[in-house]
């Protein structure tokens, strides 16, 4: 018994076993690397395409004077600055624009909110048609519809594939893909929250152009694999009840504000005049910002 206790003894006074020595040439724990580190290798192997947006998507261009680079682009900044603000408050990465029905300004939000992230430093941006009904963005930038989601979703694409840079930007964007028979079946797969969630991983922002949330339920469902939404609603258009039925179809409590888009210039810059006066000429004062 005398030896039970001296061993009992020794093993107090001796404390803890030393801890297994690391391998040759390694020092501490292995390295975790994150999702800020797997990103610019993922993003320096997407192939660049020239900006060449079609006249009639009335995209800005911020820096420029005229319609299109003055107030339109700072409205779009001030979007900017909010979803930002709220990002650092939020895990917000994935974001939905959509709108209650079709001609209300969703794609032209979606496209322009986007140039106006990637314009900030260290802000890697895409934006992705998921209309696939009707998609417009492939004809904003002057690309190729395919390939793109749909695609991806068939499992004929692979991300690499479909991601195409604007060359001089922090822009990136996915069209639609080729046309399909049932886009909410092919939404409906595992493989459509997958990608999201794989996109939400190399880029800072992930906007979505959807469809009208009263036309088709594509919007809904994609509200629900993303972080918030945008509804767009158009001056003089958009009635109350269809942006009240519209908010009552989302089934995720994650509506983050409103666009009011196609509001005249007058109405919005009366008070702000004399900041304005060499953006505009006097027969643009009653041109309307801008419309899907």
């Amino acid at each position: 018994m005398s030896r039970v206790h001296d061993a009992l003894r020794k093993a107090e006074t001796a404390g803890p076993p030393p801890a297994p020595s690391s391998p040759p040439g390694l020092v501490g724990p292995p390295p975790v690397v994150t999702a800020e580190a797997r990103r610019p290798a993922f993003l320096e192997e997407i192939p660049e395409v020239e900006f060449t947006p079609s006249a009639d998507a009335h995209l800005i261009v911020l820096g420029e004077t005229g319609t299109a680079g003055g107030g339109p682009a700072e409205e779009f900044r001030s979007l900017r600055t909010r979803l930002n603000h709220l990002q650092t408050l939020q895990p917000i990465r994935t974001l939905v624009i959509t709108s209650p029905g079709p001609a209300e300004g969703k794609s032209f939000t979606a496209a322009n909110l986007a140039i106006a992230e990637a314009q900030l430093a260290d802000n890697p941006t895409l934006v992705c048609d998921f209309d696939l009904r009707r998609p417009v963005l492939h004809s904003y930038f002057n690309l190729s519809r395919a390939p793109g989601i749909t695609d991806y979703l068939r499992e004929q694409a692979t991300l690499r594939d479909i991601i195409r840079k604007i060359a001089g930007m922090n822009l990136y964007v996915i069209v639609a893909g080729e046309p399909v028979i049932n886009p909410l079946e092919l939404l409906n797969l595992n493989r459509s929250k997958q990608m999201i969630e794989e996109l939400a991983r190399h880029f800072r922002w992930v906007i979505l152009d959807t469809p009208p949330l009263l036309y088709a339920s594509d919007a809904n469902l994609l509200s629900t694999l993303c972080h918030g939404t945008l509804l767009v609603v158009r001056i003089g258009v958009t009635t109350i009840e269809s942006v009240t039925r519209a908010v009552q179809t989302l089934c995720e409590n994650n509506l983050l504000g409103v666009v009011a888009n196609c509001a005249h210039q007058r109405e919005l810059y009366s008070k702000y005049a004399p900041y304005y006066t060499h953006y505009y000429q006097h027969d643009h004062e009653d041109r309307p910002v801008s419309a899907d």
